[in-house]
């Protein structure tokens, strides 16, 4: 069995076409990469490695379970009544990312001098010469759209590491599918828990919907990974191994062009 050493991922890092001074958006399989000598936290350290000095990371971390439900239609009354009961307030700074995300995106959140958006379920984590820049003001509503960390990365032309990860799990597609002019996009509210003058207060959120079933109804299944993998076609890209895992680096750029054309056209056919 290969144990890959942060040394040897860092080459393969660089080899992907990552620099010094990038901005990088990580959606990462910790399994996919292979056995690492040191754990798992070396495969960040060997990222950040490679876009050092001056480089950032940035990753969606989200949150438990419970913290964002309320109101979504996902629960039955009865459980609702439980949260509403018993759901501790939400600590930006200690809540554990959502595990539907990976490991990784734990173990970034609690390395040395990762920081975190004041954001529930749109909370982002980073670390480098731009995350305070990337998390400051993260929209209360519509967190995924203007002045978002996502909206930020876009600006600072950022580029996505696609790391052995599930091509339609691509964050950056929500910022896109908030931004672009369609109608009847999808809306959801709900409700948080956060501290107000020492006491838990239910706040009240919207945003366009990010669940499985898509912004708008002309959403096929799993379209974002029918964006990605169409894009990839489309410019060449045929990526490169991360120690074992298949991966890509996309610049948001592109994809913000490219994605927003195959959103609105999808979102302006007429369903027979």
């Amino acid at each position: 069995m290969h144990y890959y050493a942060r040394a040897e991922l860092q080459k393969d890092f660089n080899g992907l076409g990552l620099q010094p001074g990038d901005t990088v958006m990580l959606h990462a399989s910790i399994k996919s990469v292979g056995q690492v000598a040191g754990g798992a936290d070396e495969i960040l350290y060997a990222l950040e490695d490679s876009i050092s000095p001056g480089g950032t990371i940035l990753m969606y971390v989200g949150c438990e379970t419970g913290f964002d439900e309320i109101g979504r239609g996902r629960l039955s009354p009865q459980e609702e009544d439980q949260l509403l009961k018993k759901q501790p307030i939400f600590d930006y700074n200690t809540a554990r990312a959502c595990r539907e995300f990976g490991a990784l995106a734990e173990i970034f959140r609690t390395q040395p001098n990762t920081i975190t958006s004041k954001q529930v379920g749109s909370r982002m984590a980073a670390r480098g010469k731009n995350a305070a820049a990337l998390l400051a003001n993260h929209p209360i509503h519509y967190s995924y759209g203007k002045g978002s960390p996502l909206d930020k990365l876009l600006d600072m032309e950022g580029k996505i590491l696609l790391l052995g990860s599930d091509h339609d799990a691509v964050t950056f597609l929500h910022y896109v599918e908030h931004i672009i002019d369609v109608p009847d996009k999808k809306i959801a509210r709900y409700k948080v828990p956060l501290e107000k003058d020492g006491q838990r207060v239910w706040v009240e959120m919207e945003e366009y919907n990010t669940a499985g079933d898509g912004v708008h109804k002309n959403w096929p299944d799993r379209f974002f990974a029918k964006i990605i993998d169409s894009f990839l076609s489309s410019t060449n890209n045929q990526g490169g191994k991360i120690g074992n895992a298949k991966s890509h680096v996309i610049e948001t750029k592109p994809l913000m062009t490219y994605a927003s054309d195959v959103m609105v056209k999808a979102g302006q056919q007429t369903l027979g």
